[in-house]
């Protein structure tokens, strides 16, 4: 099983740069989107109900309140069992989340928040982060493997991003931020992408428009999947997809062995 997700900054944007025809090449047997920055209403025919190889997929959206803000999305060539919001309103009225239960695993689909300059929304971010490890941990004692992946808008380790001297005390690269991503890993969470590629700088899942930043690789990782420890053994291959453009982040894949 191929999963690829991808924060697309605004869906209806990726679609004028080839969204739908990449995705009929590409195929995957799950994409989930981040930032869709839509509802289903306002989108053309080929976004609501895609297609694949001629195959339909099952299509599950979680959008904001606010309008043209936050969302994700999932697209399945399987149906899940199951799907759901997290069911907690402070987040899911952005359309931050969408849980998907299939056979051998529970899908995450998250879009992390921004705690943006000076830490503005680091508060909110921080009760994010602590209310998606507890859902993770909640799935875990139930005897579920778990895959969570999307925009977690935390660089961890100083090998996660270009210039980590001159980030220390921006967004995404706070000290609150990185303690936390520390703390879902020891607790039993494997960064898949790292796992495969320790010690290797240079990978990079976004980059600013400013600057040529995306042709000098001046990028952050910052999307992720992350699995439990007992599901590590289905995992096959994680890696980051730079060539694919169309949005300032690109997709991050991974392949299961179910």
């Amino acid at each position: 099983m191929r999963i690829l997700s991808w924060n697309v900054n605004g869906i209806r944007a990726a679609e004028k740069g080839g969204f739908s025809g990449w995705l009929s090449k590409e195929a995957p047997d799950i994409l989930c989107l981040n930032e869709t920055k839509a509802e289903p209403g306002q989108l053309p025919p080929q976004l609501v109900n895609p297609q694949a190889g001629g195959n339909p997929y099952y299509c599950y959206w979680a959008s904001a309140h606010k309008k043209g803000y936050s969302g994700v999305a999932i697209f399945s060539k399987i149906k899940p069992l199951e799907v759901r919001f997290m069911g907690k309103a402070a987040f899911d009225d952005e359309g931050r989340t969408l849980v998907a239960d299939y056979k051998d695993f529970t899908l995450i689909a998250a879009y992390f928040p921004n705690s943006q300059d000076a830490g503005k929304r680091l508060d909110y971010k921080l009760a994010f982060c602590g209310a998606m490890l507890r859902l993770c941990n909640s799935l875990v004692k139930k005897g579920r493997r778990i895959l969570l992946c999307g925009d977690y808008n935390i660089a961890h380790t100083p090998i996660d991003l270009a210039r980590p001297k001159a980030n220390e005390g921006n967004a995404g690269y706070l000290p609150e931020e990185r303690a936390w991503m520390d703390k879902f890993t020891q607790a039993g969470y494997i960064d898949t992408f790292r796992h495969f590629h320790p010690g290797e700088g240079g990978h990079y899942s976004w980059w600013s428009y400013r600057a040529g930043a995306r042709e000098r690789n001046v990028g952050w990782r910052i999307d992720y999947h992350c699995v439990d420890k007992a599901f590590l053994p289905q995992v096959k291959s994680s890696v980051i997809r730079p060539e694919v453009t169309g949005a300032d982040h690109c997709p991050v894949e991974i392949i299961l062995d179910l």
